[in-house]
């Protein structure tokens, strides 16, 4: 008996092995091999990354201050390259031909899968390979994002990176960012809906459009919250399955801070994924009639040990829509007042894209099933809970 298991064991291997035709190990060697060629494309950028990775860990006299800087990089470094395999699977889910099940999914996609699933479980050799060539991937697209290869806009990693061939270490202050335009600047004025119009900032993402910004104090003007709404994917991210997210209609997210009454007006404290530091508003454009603020550029920066972790730019209006002329003209302060070195030149701008505030409501297949299973439901309560908890 027992010699008929081992026959039938050595039976079942060998007809994965024939059924995936190729030598055991060759698909995981074959993966394996152009992960390391990916990581050695960006050697370089790794090895500036782990330099100044060990220059923070050694000025920073607090492990804790360390470990919260470099979790929060962890964070986003990881949720940009998980996000393009979602993606991708959603066009070719919405791309695939063949009758529609329920009205919502391609049968071809579900025969797709129930032989992609059925291949993974049937051979060890497939499970090891995908799971290395994913590793592989991962890393490969991390690299791209410390070489500045992965879009300037919001997958800038690097730690203290370079403009124009100049690495830029640490933090500016604000006397040495702030513009005279914020001479006798308000508050309480700046409050509001914001338009954001572009970004340098790898806590955001490219795929999401129709960025908003909502900005209050607290009843008793020592905190604000910023009511921050997405939509995504954005139409071009995602051309064929854009309509069919959960987020198609919009979501939202809270960010929390606390004004200090020994900063100088301008400076709010911004609180969030386990760190605080400054978010800078840096210049405002004021209305020649009312003296209301329709434009504003915004500066957060992170550092620890004179190593800069993070650094983000907004350029926003009180507009949806801003004119070629008026973009460039923000640019131009920006540049006055400094801010190119850390990402605010054209190039290292990623422009929001916009659906259009008179466009309808998206209503497909998808945007009922989710509405019937209670997803807008679950986010409206979401979204509530989080804003009552900063309060």
């Amino acid at each position: 008996e027992k010699i008929a298991n081992a026959n039938g064991s050595a039976k079942s291997a060998t007809a994965r092995s024939g059924l995936l035709n190729v030598p055991e190990g060759s698909l995981s060697l074959a993966a394996a091999a152009l992960g390391v060629v990916g990581v050695a494309i960006h050697a370089g950028a790794w090895s500036e990354f782990f330099s100044n990775l060990a220059l923070m860990k050694e000025n920073v006299q607090n492990p804790q201050d360390f470990w919260d800087a470099f979790n929060f990089w962890v964070f986003f470094a990881v949720g940009h390259p998980l996000l393009q395999p979602i993606l991708w699977i959603s066009d070719v889910l919405h791309g695939s031909p063949g009758p529609m099940v329920f009205d919502l999914v391609p049968a071809t996609f579900l025969m797709a899968n129930i032989l992609f699933i059925g291949a993974t479980a049937w051979s060890k050799e497939f499970r090891g390979a995908l799971n290395v060539a994913a590793l592989s991937a991962f890393l490969t697209y991390v690299g791209a994002g410390l070489d500045g290869q992965a879009g300037l806009g919001d997958f800038n990693l690097q730690l203290n990176d370079s403009y124009q061939g100049q690495v830029v270490k640490g933090c500016p202050t604000y006397d040495e960012v702030r513009l005279p335009s914020m001479d006798g600047f308000d508050l309480e004025k700046y409050q509001g809906k914001w338009y954001e119009q572009k970004f340098h900032d790898w806590t955001q993402f490219k795929e999401v459009y129709d960025t908003t910004l909502d900005i209050k104090l607290t009843s008793d003007k020592k905190g604000w919250i910023d009511d921050f709404g997405v939509k995504g994917p954005a139409p071009d991210s995602a051309k064929l399955s854009w309509d069919k997210s959960p987020v198609a209609n919009g979501a939202h997210y809270f960010m929390f801070g606390r004004v200090d009454e020994n900063d100088p007006p301008g400076i709010l404290r911004e609180k969030g994924f386990g760190v605080e530091f400054p978010n800078y508003i840096v210049d405002v454009k004021k209305d020649p009639v009312t003296g209301d603020y329709t434009e504003a550029i915004q500066f957060q920066c992170l550092d620890r040990g004179g190593v800069r972790v993070f650094e983000g730019i907004n350029f926003m209006s009180r507009n949806p829509v801003m004119t070629d002329g008026e973009m460039k003209a923000m640019h131009q302060r920006a540049k006055d007042a400094g801010m190119y070195p850390f990402g605010a030149s054209e190039e290292q701008m990623h422009m929001v894209a916009r659906r259009g505030e008179d466009e309808p409501k998206i209503d497909n297949s998808w945007q009922q099933m989710w509405h019937a299973i209670g997803v807008d439901k679950v986010l409206e309560l979401l979204a509530e809970s989080i804003e009552d908890g900063g309060r």
